[in-house]
């Protein structure tokens, strides 16, 4: 089930780095100010496929792997609701505070106007982003893992010579700059809502969706927020985590930021793998869920969080041995380069705890049990962020040390997660009144 999402999450790996490649031909300034965007976009993406995304996919899983065809129908409009509010609320946060907050971080000049002109323009069409991610949840959530991945490898081929034309130009037309990958970004995500909206209607989810009979249900809004949010808590802090780090890095100036981006866009690439394979334990997790076999929900959890630690990992473990090829797709400074190598050998070799840490969160997700994911993601950050402190303030480590850091918050975050469920694997919780009444003996 997991295969069709993880092809698509590998060619996203491709995506990126023709992006960052795109990007680099465009200056430092503009990698600079892509870094200072990068964690903002990376949160929301992980939140509409990941946190508030797999609390879709969970609710629907859980739903037709009790039998209950009508909350899953109903799950469909409440998802949309949804999709909607968190879209309008990202656009809102774009326009208010994202200069304050790239300013913040030490953005200036030329890298601040590269960042806000990406970021204006992909927050304000955020609605078919958040809306694609969702009916591309409902879809994975009723084990259809083929069709969203079908469409998305479909948008991925357009969107890379569609990006590259807006970002660079072509003849004598100089481009958008920055601002043409984010409309490039919108553009194939309104394609993928177009076509998987037809192919729901059409009956890919099991049934037809019909708005004949429909209230609104709170219980339902909540099965979907309770997983999504605390998902979201746990993505929210990933991505503060990462802010922070920026905030931490921009002490050693423009290069060492522009190499902490070029080294961390691997991080946000090998993502993608993790929720490839974890997409899949959300639906397979959360079917078990719901007909109560909890000792399978927590077998497939453990081999799917196995899985994760192999791929993620090699893919870290073979950038380690070739850095210098990985950082010279991107950059031709020197001193950009030799900072993004620092975080590579620093922080690629613990890669594998992380795709072990993530593709838990996901199985976490399906199970509806997401203490120990967002415990394990302030850890991180705790970790990650006092350590880098007490290295920039008080030490002459420089950014060795600073990278040392953030290598230490993966560690503590894959150790956390992966040791909850060994130590108190998932049993069955008391039933609800609401879920009484949903679901009569």
């Amino acid at each position: 089930m997991a295969g069709p999402t993880t092809a698509l999450m590998l060619m996203q790996i491709l995506v990126a780095i023709a992006d960052g490649v795109f990007v680099g031909r465009l200056g430092t300034e503009a990698l600079a100010g892509m870094a200072l965007v990068i964690p903002f976009v990376t949160l929301m993406f992980n939140i509409a496929n990941g946190g508030m995304g797999g609390g879709v996919a969970s609710s629907m899983a859980r739903a037709l792997g009790g039998g209950r065809l009508d909350d899953a129908r109903a799950i469909v409009v409440h998802a949309l609701i949804l999709a909607t509010a968190f879209a309008a609320s990202f656009t809102l946060l774009d326009w208010t505070c994202a200069p304050w907050l790239f300013r913040l971080l030490g953005g200036n000049g030329v890298a601040l106007e590269r960042a806000l002109s990406f970021s204006h323009v992909l927050f304000t069409g955020a609605i078919a982003i958040w809306v694609s991610a969702f009916l591309s949840a409902l879809l994975r959530g009723s084990g259809d893992t083929i069709t969203p991945a079908r469409y998305g490898l479909l948008a991925s081929f357009i969107y890379m010579p569609l990006s590259g034309i807006l970002t660079l130009g072509i003849v004598d037309w100089p481009g958008f700059g920055v601002a043409g990958s984010a409309i490039a970004s919108l553009c194939v995500f309104a394609g993928t809502t177009f076509f998987q909206a037809r192919a729901i209607c059409d009956g890919r989810l099991g049934f037809i969706p019909t708005l004949a009979g429909l209230r609104l249900q709170w219980p339902i809004f909540r099965e979907i927020l309770w997983v999504g949010v605390l998902g979201s808590v746990t993505t929210l802090v990933a991505s503060l985590n990462a802010v922070l780090m920026i905030g931490l890095v921009g002490r050693f100036g423009l290069a060492a930021l522009a190499g902490y981006g070029i080294g961390a866009r691997l991080e946000y690439m090998v993502a993608p793998v993790a929720f490839g394979i974890g997409s899949g334990l959300t639906t397979l997790v959360g079917v078990a869920a719901g007909a109560k076999a909890w000792q399978r929900a927590v077998r497939v959890a453990w081999t799917g969080g196995l899985i994760a630690f192999g791929a993620i990992g090699l893919i870290g473990w073979l950038v380690v041995l070739f850095p210098e090829v990985w950082s010279r797709l991107f950059t031709s400074d020197n001193q950009v380069t030799e900072a993004s190598i620092s975080y590579i050998k620093h922080v690629a070799p613990f890669y594998c705890l992380f795709g072990l840490g993530i593709s838990l969160n996901f199985a976490s997700q399906g199970a509806g049990r997401m203490t120990a994911p967002m415990v394990a993601s302030f850890a991180r950050m705790i970790t990650a962020t006092v350590a880098g402190w007490v290295v920039v303030e008080k030490t002459n480590f420089g950014l060795d040390g600073l990278f040392g850091a953030i290598a230490l918050g993966i560690i503590v975050y894959g150790c956390l997660i992966a040791g909850s469920l060994l130590v108190t694997p998932w049993r069955e919780k008391a039933v609800t009144a609401d879920e009484r009444q949903r679901n009569p003996p």
